[in-house]
């Protein structure tokens, strides 16, 4: 079976590198398959749909049609396998991922989609991806830059950020407070999601 990870190229506030996202998904693809020697996994897809992120410097993006269609046609050209499972690592990618679902799913394809769950996390570039980060690649992570953006509840700030984008409820880009991330939570996260993943593959792809 084919794991695509699904990442990002956008802000990630003055302290997480641009592509925080990627690396992440790309993380817990790997951690999954020394679980599962079925598992092969696909380049990531590091440009993908982040318009919310639009005028941050450094944030790229192709939209959520362009990118469904990347998906759809990446999935059609994978009949040679099992199965693909979308690892994602960007929530800005959730309408393009559940668009892309129902094409191939209608024409029999056998195709998933894993989204991280962690409880009580912040949204964007707060402890838990920090900490993450801490945990992957902590000489890419600047902690003296570090400092929190809004920490009001996302339901709070929804219809802010759907009409506005994230500059529209955080001038540095960060959703939560990343200073109190630690590498030893970010190992935690990183093994709870690495065991979430790996349940989901053997739930879906057997």
């Amino acid at each position: 079976m084919l794991l695509l990870p699904l990442g990002s190229c956008e802000q990630h506030g003055p302290h997480l590198p641009l592509d925080t996202d990627t690396q992440i998904a790309q993380y817990l693809c790997a951690q999954a398959a020394k679980h599962d020697d079925r598992i092969l996994i696909a380049p990531s897809l590091t440009i993908s749909a982040s318009g919310e992120h639009a005028g941050f410097p450094g944030t790229l993006s192709i939209g959520t049609n362009a990118f469904s269609e990347v998906l759809i046609e990446i999935v059609r050209s994978a009949d040679w396998c099992d199965g693909v499972v979308f690892v994602n690592g960007h929530g800005g990618n959730a309408d393009a991922v559940a668009s892309a679902i129902r094409t191939l799913t209608n024409e029999q394809r056998k195709v998933a989609s894993w989204w991280p769950r962690i409880e009580q996390g912040d949204a964007h570039a707060g402890a838990s991806e920090t900490s993450m980060m801490l945990a992957i690649n902590p000489q890419q992570v600047n902690m003296a830059m570090a400092e929190a953006g809004s920490t009001k509840p996302i339901g709070e700030i929804s219809a802010q950020l759907r009409s506005g984008g994230v500059r529209a409820v955080s001038l540095n880009g960060v959703l939560g407070d990343p200073t109190t991330a630690t590498s030893e939570h970010g190992h935690n996260l990183l093994s709870q999601l690495t065991h979430d993943l790996v349940t989901f593959i053997h739930e879906h792809m057997n």
